[in-house]
């Protein structure tokens, strides 16, 4: 293999590289918003249930239902 075919040849995998990296750091971006999207629906989901355990007087240390 000539000097100029192994140098194409590097250049070549290096585009695909950097493809392939920039592909995967868009990925991890949208998975990023995507976590932090979620880590605000369970905060609120969180806080939703506070204050219906709240109105409701509803305990922890309550005995489960007799159908348990």
């Amino acid at each position: 293999m000539t000097l100029e075919a192994r140098v194409m040849e590097l250049e070549s995998r290096l585009a695909f590289q950097d493809d392939t990296l920039q592909t995967l750091n868009d990925e991890l971006v949208q998975q990023q918003r995507q976590v932090e999207r979620l880590q605000l629906q369970m905060a609120a989901l969180l806080k939703r249930q506070e204050e219906m355990v709240g109105q409701f007087g509803l305990s922890e240390q309550e005995a489960p239902p007799p159908h348990y």
